[in-house]
């Protein structure tokens, strides 16, 4: 593939809800431009962007992949993304390297809750937009249906710039609204044909829409619309260039990607009206040195600055590193300023991807997509620039982990193995976490739902050959006392020689703090001094495990008041041992379990509300308060027991259709129900015997 310049490149990215066809399409493209040979099957695992062994058995993307192709004299870096919400870090990263959205809606379902997604994703990073009507050769298939759905959720700029032809229920060609042609399906290719009678009314409806779009990207076309002129053609082809540069156009295409019907003059239409990185909303950066802030243009003649939007972890080849150039150029050979690390990196091997094959590059230009091999301490979201100006660019934001599970090892003495293989994956996903709980000695992965955590335990056993069961975490519970209590430690022992003597007698009561509050009101010696340290050790040492069911005691006041000692048996051990003896003594203080409690925000459409409440009342949560936001959503702020929302993503996705989220974090810790403590204190119990 020939170098070209940013004038030159469209950045897309193919999104949709889940199974709208957005791999089927992009294999289509591929084979029209003769990148490949052949059409690729989703169900046969045969597809360029689905190859990774995962999406192969599930039949489902998972990863984000970039295939470029060349098309009427344009590079074309598509990039197809999944549409399944627990990969939503693969799509915000595609979505930061492109500079349009190509968002496809299924003929026969319509809009989705992933259609949504997908506009708000696009909306967010100022993206221009465009949709696809995808699956048209489907049974039950609704073009116009869908139009207006589109035109009803997302307003009157989404514009019909084609409509199908539908001849005894079958998709044969469609109607160019723009140039009022018909073109009727001939294999992969078309021929030109006359309009359709039945479809003349339809087409002059949807062009005067369309031709009033192109009257409002410019005064003077304003005028000739209001006067009653016709425009030219070249009126009209600027009109939608600037139209959808300004996102005040969004074009309707359709086709079938399966049949290859349509897809070429969706190509046609990218090439033809799709901004290029040259003419795409300046990107800025701040430059390290100075601070100051910076406009980035698509131009090679400019320094560089690249983000690494995507990481690869190859057991085999090792870590691959995907960027986007925004100015300025990567070279092989060249030596790059890693704006993270501090660090300078040398590019050594230089290369595009296409799914997983590889081709060597000598240069990737600004506006171009790109990948590096072997850049071991480059992670996603690392700018690339030039030694003497190191530039940073603002970083992705990825969606936080909101699910957590355990994952213990399926064989004794593959928890080494499982450490390492975690660390690779996280390499590649920034909306995966890993972390080791010291309390509960157990390791914790975390992600964006369920499937995406088996995934990965999945993407575990193929690549690095480590079997883990997964487990719901540990509750780190606490321990309390509820009543104050004055108790008694004794410890003497003789065996000849020097014997062991402690004696005290301490005071406890409920405290404020987390920690332990220690004092001493010792008269007369009783205690002398110098052993007094070894009591309050002693304490701290038995607080790690709480009387009850072994959990942290917390919030506990102990008071020293008295005690003994002996001239040549005490010693500091003794004393501490006494103290834990009084310790042990608390199960007379009215012990309580307490349970962390987790701030909840829950962002929600209007018409969930009702479930949304009901539902957490249902996990003992406490309503905080509710706030309107914009789009018809609200904010519920509320207060749960962290025990019940280990697995409310996926409860949350199911009773929103996907169309809520959450955050949560500790807020504090409060007593468990008595209902609910004798099962939680057995079930310790039952674990600490096992262990």
């Amino acid at each position: 593939m020939k170098n070209y310049t940013s004038e030159n490149i469209r950045n897309i990215c193919l999104m949709s809800h889940g199974s709208a066809g957005k791999t089927t399409l992009a294999e289509a493209m591929l084979f029209n431009a003769k990148a490949t040979d052949r059409l690729g099957s989703v169900t046969d695992g045969t597809t360029v962007c689905d190859f990774d062994a995962e999406e192969i058995k599930r039949q489902i993307t998972i990863n984000a992949t970039v295939a470029p192709i060349e098309w009427k004299n344009t590079k074309i870096n598509i990039i197809d993304t999944p549409g399944y919400f627990d990969f939503a870090g693969e799509v915000v990263s595609a979505v930061r390297a492109s500079e349009t959205a190509i968002i496809l809606v299924p003929a026969k379902n319509g809009v989705e809750v992933g259609t949504e997604k997908a506009w708000d994703y696009a909306t967010e990073a100022r993206m221009r937009k465009m949709f696809f009507i995808s699956k048209m050769d489907e049974e039950n298939s609704d073009y116009f249906k869908v139009y207006d759905e589109l035109v009803n959720k997302f307003g009157k700029k989404v514009i019909a710039f084609e409509i199908p032809i539908i001849i005894n229920e079958k998709f044969v060609g469609i109607v160019d609204v723009i140039h009022q042609k018909a073109k009727h399906f001939e294999g992969s290719n078309f021929v030109e044909i006359p309009i359709p009678a039945e479809y003349a009314g339809k087409v002059e409806e949807l062009r005067e829409p369309l031709m009033e779009a192109v009257a409002e990207t410019d005064e003077a076309l304003m005028e000739k619309y209001f006067d009653g002129e016709a425009f030219s053609a070249e009126e009209i082809h600027k009109g939608l260039m600037k139209g959808i540069k300004d996102d005040e156009i969004i074009p309707v295409i359709c086709g079938s990607a399966l049949e290859n019907a349509g897809v070429q003059f969706l190509m046609d239409a990218i090439v033809e009206y799709v901004p290029a990185p040259s003419e795409a909303i300046f990107v800025k950066g701040t430059n390290i040195k100075t601070g100051e802030e910076i406009e980035l243009k698509a131009d090679r003649g400019e320094t560089l600055a690249a983000l690494v939007f995507k990481t690869i972890a190859d057991p085999f080849v090792g870590k691959i590193s995907i960027f986007k150039v925004y100015s300025g150029e990567i070279k092989t050979d060249m030596t790059v300023y890693d704006s993270r690390t501090g660090r300078t990196e040398k590019i050594a091997n230089l290369f595009t991807v296409r799914g997983k094959k590889q081709e060597n590059t000598a240069v990737v230009t600004a506006g171009d997509i790109g990948a590096a091999a072997k850049l071991n301490d480059v992670n996603t979201n690392d700018t690339l620039s030039n030694p003497a100006k190191p530039i940073a660019l603002k970083p992705i934001e990825f969606p936080k982990p909101s699910i957590s599970l355990a994952v213990e090892a399926a064989t004794k003495g593959d928890e080494d193995k499982i450490g390492s293989g975690l660390s690779k994956l996280r390499d590649e996903d920034p909306t995966f976490s890993v972390e080791i709980n010291t309390e509960t000695h157990q390791t914790l992965i975390s992600g964006l739902g369920e499937q995406h955590l088996d995934i990965i335990v999945s993407k575990l056993k193929a690549k690095y050959g480590v079997g883990v069961v997964l487990k719901d975490p540990i509750v780190p519970y606490r321990e309390t006392i509820k009543k104050s209590i004055r108790v008694e430690g004794r410890h003497k022992k003789q065996s000849g020689g020097h014997g062991q003597f402690g004696h005290v007698h301490i005071e406890f009561e409920p405290g404020t703090e987390n920690d332990l509050v220690f004092e001493e009101k010792i008269f007369g010696g009783s205690v002398p001094k110098n052993y007094i340290p070894a009591v309050e050790k002693g304490l701290r040492e038995c607080i790690v495990k709480g009387v009850l069911a072994g959990y942290p005691m917390v919030r506990l006041r102990a008071i020293l008041v008295d005690g003994s000692y002996h001239p040549v048996d005490s010693s500091e051990m003794a004393f501490k041992i006494a103290a834990s003896l009084a310790y042990k003594k608390l199960v007379d203080a009215q012990p309580v379990l307490l349970e962390p409690i987790v701030r909840c925000e829950i962002v929600i459409p209007d018409e969930y509300m009702g479930d949304i409440m009901g539902d957490l009342n249902k996990r003992r949560g406490r309503i905080l308060g509710m706030t309107p936001m914009d789009g018809g959503k609200q904010m519920v702020e509320a207060e749960v027991p962290k025990a019940e929302m280990f697995k409310y993503a996926t409860d949350l996705r199911s009773m929103t259709q996907g169309r809520g989220q959450f955050s949560m974090e500790l807020t504090r810790y409060d007593e468990v129900p008595s209902s609910l403590s004798p099962k939680i204190v057995e079930e310790a119990l039952r674990m600490a015997e096992e262990k």
